[in-house]
């Protein structure tokens, strides 16, 4: 099974992460981030990913370099499952509709980490959570990951709504993209060779 044991310790963050990306979306999430909490619990059950997560952040600051740095573990958790890429499909997309909200989210498991985002956010924030963190996570997600994660707003009016189905929309992309391709498992999906 693609596993990877995460475990992350700075001056503003201790974090400990196990990820199976051959799970059914089970886990356990703590974070000290109750909205992150919630994303995070939907990120893994939209992507049948089974994640325990554990972080003592500096909250007392605000909440950026938790969720930063959890962006950071997780992508990292993520390179480490998928290790050469072998028979993944490599790329996955939806647009996926939350009430009001819809979200494009596409990925390219390429080895190239980058993040194009798009949204419109209507309030500063949801509950104490910055709306501006969204972003800060996917960047730190897409990088660590190595790979190119498209995310676009084409309509929503409410924050929550906007942010719960990006992340239900990028998990859901990802499932698709790190599945087996049963028609060419043994394969790296690149002509390079790599990934």
């Amino acid at each position: 099974m693609r596993k990877a044991s995460i475990s992350r310790k700075t001056g503003e963050t201790d974090i400990r992460l196990e990820l199976n990306l051959d799970g059914t979306g089970k886990g356990t999430i703590s974070t000290g981030v109750g909205f992150l909490d919630h994303m995070l619990a939907l990120f893994a059950r939209h992507g049948r990913f089974d994640l325990d997560l554990t972080c003592k952040g500096d909250t007392y600051v605000d909440d950026h370099h938790s969720t930063e740095d959890i962006g950071i573990a997780l992508g990292k958790a993520f390179a480490e499952a998928l290790g050469d890429k072998r028979g993944i499909c490599r790329y996955g997309d939806i647009i996926l509709p939350m009430d009001e909200a819809l979200i494009m989210a596409a990925v390219d498991v390429s080895g190239r980490g980058m993040l194009c985002f798009t949204a419109d956010f209507r309030t500063e924030k949801i509950g104490t959570f910055d709306t501006e963190l969204v972003r800060e996570f996917f960047i730190a997600f897409a990088t660590n990951a190595g790979i190119t994660l498209h995310i676009r707003q084409r309509d929503g009016l409410n924050s929550h709504h906007i942010a719960e189905a990006m992340f239900k929309a990028v998990s859901r992309a990802l499932r698709k993209a790190v599945a087996i391709d049963p028609t060419a498992s043994g394969e790296i999906p690149s002509t390079k060779g790599v990934l």
